[in-house]
C-alpha cells in the first residue's frame, strides 16, 4: 500500500524531533564527548538530510573518530554533494585519519550516481596504493562504478582481484553487462554465480529481465521466470516488475496480467505503472483507463509516471474526453507545473488532432520552465500537421535562445525541409547535425533519407544510410520507402532481403515500406503474400495501414472487387484511411456506384473531412452527373465543410515562397499573374493547329541548321 506525501512528511518531522531531542538530552547529560553518542547523533542527522546541523556538530566533537568521517561523506554522498565529500575525504588525510573500506565505498557510490569516471579512476589509484583492492567493500563498490559508468571491461578486472566476490559484487556485474546490452555476458556470468554457490537475488534478476525485450526471449523469460520462483524471489517487488514489462515487451500481456494479479498485497506504485505501460503498449488503452481507476480506488495516488502514461493513450478521438478530464485533474492536484505533465499534455493535444494546435501551444508558452522536449514537442506538432514554415521559425527561435538541439530536433526540422522542398536549406541543416555530431543517429540519418528521397536525390539519400551503423530499422525503413516513391521498388524490395538476411530486427513500418514498393511497381501477388506472410513468417500481425496499402496495392491494378473483398475479410472494422484509399481506386477506375457506397461509409466516420467531398465530387464531375455534384455541394454548404485550398511553394535564393488558388497576397503578385497570363497564352496557341504547325517548322529549320553546320 502507497505511503501518502504528508504520511512521509509527518514521519520526517517526527525522526527530525526524535534526533532534536536525542542531541538536547545528550547536551544535558554531557554525553556528547563520548564519540560513539556523537557518531550515533550525527548519522541521524545526515539521514533527515540536515547536513548543515550535521556538519556544525562534527565541528564540535572533540574526539573524531574514522566513523565520524565515514558518516559525513556518506550523508553529504546521499544528498548528492559529491563535490563536498571530496573535500571532507581530503581534510581526513590532511587531519591525520586513515581511509578504510566504508569511506571508498561511500564516495564511490557517490561517483557512480554521477557519472564522474575520472573522479572513479583516482580513487582507484588510491584504493591500490593503500592497499584496498582486495577489500570487499572497496572492491565491490570500485566494480559498481565501473560498471554503471559502462566501463564493463574495467568492473570484470576489478572483479577478478577479489578473492571472494559475495552477491553484491556479482549483481553489480551482471547489471553492468546488462546496461551496455550484453545478454549473452550476462547470463554467462549468472551461471557462473550459481555454480560457485552463490545465491541469486532480486538485485540478480531484475537487470537480466530487462535483456528480455523481444518475442523471440519469450521462452527465455520463461526459464527465468522459473528460476525466480525456484529461488523464493517469485512475490518480491523488484522482479515482480521487471517480470511484468518483460512479459509486455516479449508480446504476452496475458503473462505479464498473470504476474500482476499473483502479487496481490506486494503491489507498489511501481507495479501499477509497469502494468499501465503494458497496456498501452499492446494498445489496450480501455484496460489502461481501467487500471488507473483501480489503482486509485485501492488507495495508490498517481505519480508523474502515471499521468504522462495514461495521457499518451489520450490522443484517439474516441479518448479526447479522458484527456480533457485528465487535463483538469492534473489542473485540480497542482501539477500542471511539472514540466514533463506540461509536456504530455502537448503532445496529447498535438496527437488528437489539427485542430487542437491552439491548446497545445497555449500550454507551451503557459510554462515557466521548458526544456528540450517541451521545444521537441512543439516543432514535431508544427512539422507532422503541415506547418513547417512556423516549425522553420521555432527551430530558429530555440537556436537563438541557446536551447540544446538534439537528435529529435533535427529530424523534425528536416522533414519540415523535407515537406517544402528546400534542399538548400536542408542541407544547411545537414551541416548543422554534422557539426553536433548527429549525422550517424538513427532519427537523423532517417529524416536525411526522407528529404533527399523527397527532392528526387536517391544517391544521397543512400550515402546518408551508408553513414549510420545499419543495425536499426529505423534508416532501413526510410531508404527503402525512399527506393520506392522514386519510382525503384525492385531496389526496395532487395533491400528488404538484404535487411533479412543481416538480421536486422524487422519491425511493422518496415511492411508498410515493401508494401508501398509492390503498389509502385505492380507487384500484386508478392504484395498479398507479404501481406499473408507478415504473422505467421515473421510475428507481426498486420495493422490497419498494412491493409490499406494492400487496398492500393489492388486499386492501381483495377482490382476493385478483391480489394473490397480484402477489407470485408479484415480482423477489425476498416478505418477512414483505408475506405480513402477505396474511394481513391474508385476514382481511377471511375466505379460511381462503388464510390458511392465507400463514400457514406466516409462521412458516417468523418462528417467534417472534405476530402471525401472533393473526391466524390471530381469523380461526379468527370462523369458529367451534374446533379449528384451540386447535391453534394449543397451538403458541404450545409455542413459547413469548406475545400482547404492546396498549396504550391517554390525555393528561390534561400527564401520559400508560397502560394495557393487565387492568391494575392505576394509582393510581386501583379508580375506573377502577368507571367501566368502569357504562359496561358502561349499554352493555348501552341494547341491550336496553327501554333503545332508553327512550332514544328521551328524544329525544322533547327534541324537544318545543325545539320549544315555538320553537328549529325
Amino acid at each position: 500500500m502507497r505511503r501518502p506525501l504528508n504520511s512521509l512528511i509527518q514521519s520526517s518531522a517526527y525522526a527530525f524531533y526524535k534526533v532534536l531531542t536525542t542531541h538536547c538530552h545528550a547536551l544535558k547529560l554531557g554525553t556528547l564527548a563520548n564519540v560513539y553518542t556523537a557518531n550515533k547523533i550525527l548519522n541521524a542527522y545526515t539521514r533527515c538530510k540536515e547536513l548543515h546541523i550535521a556538519r556544525k556538530l562534527f565541528d564540535e566533537i572533540p574526539h573524531r573518530d574514522t566513523v565520524s568521517w565515514n558518516t559525513m561523506i556518506a550523508g553529504f554522498v546521499n544528498c548528492g554533494n559529491l563535490e563536498t565529500a571530496c573535500k571532507i575525504l581530503k581534510n581526513m588525510r590532511r587531519c591525520g585519519f586513515d581511509f578504510d573500506g566504508y569511506s571508498f565505498g561511500s564516495l564511490l557510490k557517490g561517483v557512480a550516481s554521477a557519472y564522474r569516471l575520472e573522479v572513479g579512476q583516482q580513487l582507484h589509484s588510491t584504493v591500490i596504493k593503500m592497499g584496498y583492492e582486495e577489500n570487499v567493500y572497496a572492491g565491490s563498490a570500485l566494480l559498481d562504478m565501473y560498471a554503471k559508468c559502462e566501463k564493463v571491461e574495467d568492473a570484470y578486472t576489478v572483479f577478478e582481484y577479489l578473492p571472494e566476490p559475495n552477491s553484491v559484487s556479482w549483481n553489480a556485474l551482471i547489471a553492468g553487462f546488462s546496461k551496455v546490452g550484453d545478454r549473452s555476458t550476462a547470463f554467462w556470468l549468472l551461471h557462473c554465480m550459481e555454480t560457485e554457490g552463490v545465491r541469486a537475488e532480486d538485485g540478480t534478476f531484475a537487470p537480466l529481465l530487462t535483456l528480455l525485450d523481444d518475442i523471440e526471449f519469450y521462452k527465455l523469460t520463461i526459464q527465468v521466470h522459473g528460476k525466480i520462483v525456484k529461488h523464493g524471489l517469485a512475490f518480491d517487488n523488484t522482479v515482480c516488475n521487471a517480470m511484468i514489462t518483460s512479459y509486455s515487451e516479449c508480446g504476452s500481456i496475458r503473462d505479464a496480467r498473470k504476474v500482476f494479479d499473483g502479487a496481490v498485497g506486494m503491489r507498489d506504485l511501481v507495479t501499477w505503472n509497469s502494468m499501465l505501460a503494458a497496456y498501452l503498449v499492446h494498445e489496450e488503452e480501455e484496460l489502461g483507463f481501467q487500471l488507473f481507476l483501480d489503482m486509485q480506488r485501492l488507495g495508490f495516488e498517481p505519480d508523474i509516471y502515471t499521468y504522462t502514461s495514461i495521457l499518451s493513450a489520450c490522443f484517439e478521438k474516441a479518448h479526447k474526453s479522458h484527456g480533457q478530464s485528465l487535463h483538469a485533474e492534473v489542473i485540480k492536484r497542482g501539477l500542471e507545473y511539472l514540466v514533463p505533465i506540461s509536456n504530455a499534455l502537448i503532445a496529447m493535444y498535438l496527437k488528437s488532432n489539427n485542430t487542437s494546435m491552439g491548446e497545445a501551444l497555449k500550454l507551451f508558452e503557459s510554462m515557466e520552465l521548458k526544456d528540450r522536449v517541451s521545444w521537441n514537442s512543439i516543432l514535431t506538432g508544427f512539422s507532422q500537421i503541415g506547418l513547417n514554415e512556423d516549425a522553420l521559425k521555432r527551430f530558429g527561435q530555440m537556436r537563438s535562445l541557446m536551447v540544446e538541439i538534439d537528435h529529435y530536433a533535427f529530424s523534425a526540422v528536416l522533414r519540415s525541409c523535407a515537406d517544402l522542398a528546400t534542399l538548400h536549406l536542408g542541407r544547411q541543416v545537414h551541416v548543422l547535425a554534422i557539426k553536433s555530431g548527429f549525422e550517424t543517429n538513427d532519427f537523423v540519418a532517417s529524416a536525411l533519407i526522407f528529404l533527399y528521397s523527397k527532392c528526387g536525390i536517391i544517391e544521397d539519400a543512400r550515402k546518408s544510410f551508408e553513414e549510420t551503423p545499419n543495425d536499426s530499422s529505423i534508416a532501413w525503413n526510410s531508404l527503402i520507402f525512399g527506393y520506392a516513391q522514386n519510382g525503384q521498388g525492385s531496389i526496395a524490395l532487395d533491400l528488404f532481403f538484404l535487411m533479412r538476411d543481416r538480421k536486422v530486427r524487422l519491425d511493422h513500418i518496415t511492411f508498410v515500406a515493401v508494401l508501398t514498393a509492390c503498389s509502385h511497381i505492380g507487384l500484386v501477388e508478392e504484395g498479398l503474400n507479404f501481406l499473408k506472410s507478415m504473422e505467421s513468417d515473421y510475428g507481426i500481425p498486420p495493422r490497419m495501414e498494412h491493409y490499406a496499402c494492400a487496398v492500393d496495392l489492388l486499386g492501381r491494378a483495377r482490382g476493385l472487387g478483391e480489394a473490397r473483398t480484402l477489407i470485408e475479410s479484415m480482423p477489425f472494422k476498416p478505418d477512414a484511411m483505408v475506405w480513402k484509399t477505396l474511394l481513391g481506386a474508385c476514382r481511377v477506375c471511375g466505379d460511381i456506384e462503388l464510390a458511392t457506397q465507400v463514400a457514406s461509409h466516409l462521412l458516417e466516420l468523418e462528417p467534417e473531412e472534405h476530402c471525401t467531398y472533393v473526391l466524390l465530387s471530381h469523380l461526379y464531375g468527370h462523369l458529367r452527373r451534374w446533379d449528384e455534384k451540386a447535391n453534394l455541394t449543397r451538403l458541404m454548404r450545409e455542413r459547413g465543410v469548406k475545400k482547404v485550398p492546396g498549396w504550391s511553394w517554390i525555393e528561390i535564393k534561400n527564401q520559400v515562397h508560397a502560394f495557393n488558388a487565387e492568391d494575392q497576397s505576394h509582393p510581386l503578385c501583379k508580375e506573377i499573374y502577368q507571367m501566368l497570363g502569357e504562359l496561358m497564352e502561349e499554352i493555348t496557341w501552341l494547341d491550336t493547329d496553327t501554333g503545332l504547325d508553327a512550332l514544328i517548322s521551328d524544329f525544322d529549320v533547327c534541324d537544318a541548321k545543325l545539320l549544315s553546320a555538320g553537328n549529325f
